[in-house]
């Protein structure tokens, strides 16, 4: 009590000297430091005995002979015009601030839409011709905007850097992360390898962002890959004995097993920590397109798309069919091209020449070009059965092509198709076919049945095959899914009692129901379910599929096309990370910074 009350008669006391400063010497205080109200002079130590020096031996003789009200009234003038000037100064800094801002903003949103560079000084026009003739006295305020190519070049720098800044900070807290990774080419042939990064903190916080584009010029080996995978992982200060696991489409060079990315990456592990394993996992919507090429519908397929290039490839031949599309009003307006590797055309093709069937086979016809299948019962009824089971599948792929997904919400939607392949079948044999409308149309006959109820199981037996890796994982997806009504049995012994406390927590199993995943495990006490919340954490941050790799190739084709080769690879990188990031830019620091630059030149 007794210091409390010494500091606050000390603090009275310096108020009450500074408030004689600016009558008695023409002082004020500016952070700190006594400056003179007349000539500007800073003195650094606040003693009575420095202002009054520096005033009897610059300003005496001009202010001696004043009164109290007239020295009182000079010194409310000399502060009021010192006030004037800083508030000059501080407009003119923030308005600067701003304008710098504002091109920070403008260039991350040119980059989040994949847009060239140069279209900021499009952009800057608008903007002024805009301003003028909403609020011309804000012209200037507008004009201080730089969004010349090379500056909206340096800021969309700026940004992918202090995002990949962000990251790393984030990164330092992940108990586990995955990665997802795949390889194209782009327009100049260069082979992209990107590196998606999932992590997961101990409050059970997800990250998913890029980690890194890697450009290669030469070859592509395992060796390679790993490199380049390694140098990311340096880069952000991440531990190979974090690694829980990793996605990848399949392809030789990743998952060879003498020499692919993935047996060198457990290698890399294994000599870190011998026990432990990598949980490597085959996309699981790149295995579900496969799955269908045992359908062997290929002469299906071909004939169809046979007939839509015939309509489409001659420009007046598709302008004739629209027509008379547009004379019969029929539903669809146009027929579409079938691209092999865009996973859901295939379906709306079939679907499309399904209903347009009659219309084709009248156009055909007239232009000499008869098609016979669509008079064939056999091959209509194929037709039918395809537009049917690919329309299954295209549910499927856009359910798990949903952002955010965990694993084991991807592979309950597989089972779940799985289960459905199975009941189709067995009332595919039985003429019952409700959830085949369009089969149904074609009226089969009970060779037809027959043969589609085995394909359907064939189907089954092949999406069966390909999903090991996730069957593996099973029983484990379904103790983090599922904790209350997982068999403690058929888990690992490491978290049976673990399970058993839980699952007779009658509280806890209330809170389950009312919570997220991630917010039911973060509220778990670490003491008492550590190897649970463990198991959750591994499982939780894989990647069920590398769709967001396809997404980003998107993307990247988007942005380096045969109009825009030119970009370089750095560039391209820093774009691919604004667009796909989730972390919002730190503009504050990327204006300080750029402040800094400006004033050290």
């Amino acid at each position: 009590m007794a210091a409390r009350a010494k500091k606050r008669k000390i603090d009275n006391e310096c108020r009450v000297f500074k408030r004689t400063w600016t009558a008695k010497y023409l002082f004020t205080e500016i952070k700190g430091k006594a400056v003179c109200l007349v000539c500007g002079t800073q003195v650094a130590v606040l003693k009575d005995y420095n202002l009054n020096r520096h005033y009897t031996t610059k300003h005496e003789d001009k202010y001696k002979n004043l009164s109290e009200k007239e020295r009182a009234r000079v010194s409310d003038a000399l502060l009021a015009k010192l006030q004037t000037q800083q508030g000059l100064f501080t407009k003119l800094h923030t308005t600067r601030e701003a304008a710098v801002r504002t091109s920070y903003v403008i260039s991350h949103k040119i980059a989040r839409k994949s847009k060239a560079f140069s279209d900021g000084e499009f952009i800057k026009e608008c903007l002024l011709d805009s301003v003028t003739l909403i609020c011309p006295e804000k012209k200037d305020a507008f004009e201080n905007v730089s969004l010349s190519r090379r500056t909206v070049t340096r800021r969309v720098e700026d940004i992918a850097e202090n995002l990949e800044l962000q990251l790393k900070n984030r990164a330092a807290d992940f108990e586990f992360f995955s990665l997802a990774l795949d390889e194209s080419c782009d327009v100049r042939d260069t082979a992209q390898l990107l590196i998606f990064l999932r992590g997961i903190t101990a409050g059970f916080q997800v990250t998913e962002e890029l980690a890194a584009m890697q450009s290669m010029k030469g070859t592509t080996t395992g060796n390679d890959l790993f490199t380049e995978v390694n140098a990311c992982l340096e880069k952000l200060g991440l531990k190979w004995d974090n690694l829980a696991g990793v996605t990848t489409d399949g392809c030789p060079n990743l998952t060879g097993k003498n020499v692919g990315l993935l047996k060198r990456m457990q290698d890399k592990v294994t000599e870190i920590n011998p026990v432990q394993k990598l949980t490597f996992l085959h996309c699981i919507i790149h295995q579900e397109v496969l799955c269908k090429i045992v359908l062997k519908m290929d002469h299906v397929v071909d004939v169809v798309t046979k007939t839509v290039n015939f309509i489409r490839a001659r420009a007046l031949n598709h302008r004739q069919f629209i027509a008379l599309l547009e004379e019969n009003e029929m539903e669809h307006g146009d027929i579409s091209y079938h691209c092999s590797v865009r996973w859901l055309s295939l379906s709306k093709v079939l679907k499309s020449v399904w209903d347009l069937r009659e219309q084709i086979q009248d156009f055909c016809v007239k232009k000499g070009h008869g098609v016979p299948e669509l008079s064939d019962e056999d091959w209509v009824a194929d037709l039918g059965f395809a537009v049917d089971v690919t329309a299954l599948m295209n549910q499927l792929n856009v359910k798990l092509q949903c952002r955010g997904l965990f694993v084991h919400e991807m592979y309950t939607a597989a089972k779940a198709f799985m289960r459905k392949l199975q009941l189709i079948s067995s009332q595919v044999k039985d003429n019952f076919l409700t959830h085949l409308p369009t089969l149904k149309e074609a009226i089969p006959n009970a060779n037809h049945l027959h043969k589609y109820s085995a394909m359907l199981e064939v189907l089954h037996a092949e999406f069966s095959r390909r999903f090991q890796d996730f069957k593996a994982l099973e029983n484990e997806m379904d103790m983090v899914s599922s904790p209350f009504t997982c068999s403690v049995d058929n888990a690992s012994s490491d978290v049976q009692m673990e399970l058993i406390d839980l699952q007779s927590d009658t509280l806890l199993a209330e809170h389950f129901r009312s919570v997220s995943l991630l917010d039911f495990y973060s509220s778990l006490k670490e003491e008492n379910f550590p190897h649970l919340r463990n198991h959750a954490q591994r499982i939780l941050v894989l990647f069920g599929s590398t769709y967001v790799c396809e997404q980003t190739f998107s993307v990247m084709k988007f942005n380096k096309s045969k109009h825009r080769s030119s970009v370089t690879d750095d560039h391209l990188s820093a774009v691919l990370r604004i667009a796909t990031s989730d972390i919002q830019p730190d503009f504050n620091a990327l204006v300080q910074n750029q402040n800094r630059l400006d004033y050290s030149h």
